[in-house]
């Protein structure tokens, strides 16, 4: 009897195993005891504990033989390192911005925009906080004021480009609060919070002309510039038979400058930089990165990591490689609505989203029912995930409250050329047997609740 020919070909990653990093396997009576000590956070437990790790995408990636090769070529020069210049030239040429100011990674670049730009008293509107951008724009004075579109904040609703800027909400603050009292506009691509969704270049164009009457600037947060470039691509009309590349160029252009985190689409372990066009900001960031990071050509980077993000650079847009990277997602993603899991739709570019508020709907937000199936899931299987709710989204800064963000979110994140589609596999039933015995579940009690960005470090008990 013939088999059966299968309705779709199958593909596969573009690139072959070179070195292989064995992983620890471990009862579940050693997975109870290990999350209980990291007080039900997944981030306090340690790495050597877990089987899958998609905790964050973020520097946990596998970089290649020819990343490697230019590790070697580090110069370590304290000042002036050849690796900086072809880092520099390479963010022009695929970003497309005039001056580059390199940080150890994307936080020290929001820092250093935010105090240059940020005043006591002003406001920065944004499609969705993320947690590190809100915490420096306020440490500056200002207050982040979300102007994403409504659709952003349910996660069923099927738009294409869920990061899109609610244009009329903008425009209402800007006429609320004064275009004066708006340094910028802080805008990202893809935007995490909401799910890993694209902004569309339709939208991005229109938050140009918009700002530009103004005289408001754009800063991007592009630290997954190249996922949101695939998403435009196959999704927006007009933009099918352009490059990755084109399309990412473009992206920036209406922009006035980027905070980039290179642990994510640059393929790296550490790193990242400040981009920008205006030289009066340019001057005063490489002047301040030399007091918080280091000399304004390394700033706070070895040689040979500016070396590994500008190779890095040069392979995130082959279009082999960001079709198989957001496929992975979209693997694990498609298999747990065959399931009926609920998860944020579309599938994100970089992770897939649990829908915590609707699988544990007996939990109540404040008994944090995202950071309490984040820790079921380890118990069960290993797998590390990440809360995106209540915990993430911290207190209002004025009256010391909770904030009750819409969405309450389980973030299963896929590092860049890491696992397999056998590894997707086991996740996937890890999350359908958790789900399945989600009535048994009760919620957690926070115990330890640190300062600032409180998801890192605070700890639980069971209730």
């Amino acid at each position: 009897m013939p088999y059966p020919k299968p309705t779709r070909r199958s593909w596969a990653e573009p690139f072959k195993i070179k070195v292989v990093e064995p992983l620890k396997t471990t009862t579940r009576q050693h997975r109870v005891e290990a999350i209980e000590e990291a007080g039900y956070n997944t981030f306090l437990l340690r790495s050597e504990d877990v089987y899958i790790d998609l905790l964050t995408d973020s520097g946990t990636n596998a970089m290649s033989d020819y990343q490697w090769a230019g590790m070697m070529l580090g110069d370590e020069a304290y000042a002036g390192s050849k690796n900086f210049y072809y880092l520099e030239a390479n963010m022009q040429k695929y970003y497309g911005y005039k001056y580059l100011v390199p940080t150890h990674q994307g936080r020290g670049a929001e820092h250093i925009i935010s105090q240059i730009m940020i005043k006591q008293g002003d406001y920065i509107p944004g499609n969705m906080y993320f947690t590190t951008t809100r915490e420096h724009q306020e440490r500056a004075g200002g207050a982040f004021v979300d102007v994403i579109i409504d659709d952003a904040h349910d996660p069923e609703s099927p738009h294409p480009f869920k990061g899109n800027v609610d244009l009329q909400k903008l425009e209402d603050l800007i006429k609320k609060v004064g275009a004066n009292k708006i340094p910028y506009i802080s805008v990202a691509a893809t935007v995490n919070m909401a799910g890993g969704q694209p902004i569309s270049m339709e939208n991005i164009k229109a938050v140009r002309k918009l700002t530009s009457s103004h005289g408001i600037k754009i800063i991007l947060d592009a630290t997954r510039a190249v996922e949101n470039a695939y998403f435009i691509k196959t999704r927006e009309k007009g933009y099918e038979r352009k490059s990755i590349a084109a399309i990412l160029k473009e992206l920036c252009s209406y922009t006035d400058g980027a905070t980039m985190s290179g642990k994510k689409d640059l393929l790296v372990n550490i790193g990242g930089f400040l981009a920008i066009n205006d030289r009066e900001i340019f001057d005063e960031a490489r002047n301040m990165v030399v007091v918080f990071e280091g000399l304004h050509t390394y700033g706070g980077l070895a040689g040979r990591d500016m070396e590994a993000m500008a190779r890095g650079m040069e392979e995130m847009t082959k279009e082999d490689y960001i079709r198989s990277r957001i496929g992975q997602v979209e693997y694990l993603g498609q298999k747990l609505i065959d399931w009926e899991i609920p998860i944020v739709r579309p599938i994100g570019g970089h992770a897939v989203f649990l829908d915590a508020k609707k699988i544990l709907e007996h939990i109540p937000q404040d008994k944090f029912p995202a950071q309490t199936l984040a820790a079921e899931i380890y118990v069960d299987s290993g797998v590390r995930t990440m809360e995106r709710g209540i915990v993430s989204a911290g207190r209002d800064s004025k009256t010391g409250e909770n904030r009750h963000p819409k969405l309450e979110l389980v973030r299963v994140t896929i590092p860049r050329r890491v696992y397999t589609q056998a590894h997707m596999d086991v996740t996937a039933e890890s999350i359908l047997e958790v789900y399945e015995n989600r009535k048994k579940i009760r919620g957690l009690k926070m115990v330890y609740e640190p300062k600032h960005l409180r998801f890192f470090q605070a700890r639980f008990e069971k209730i």
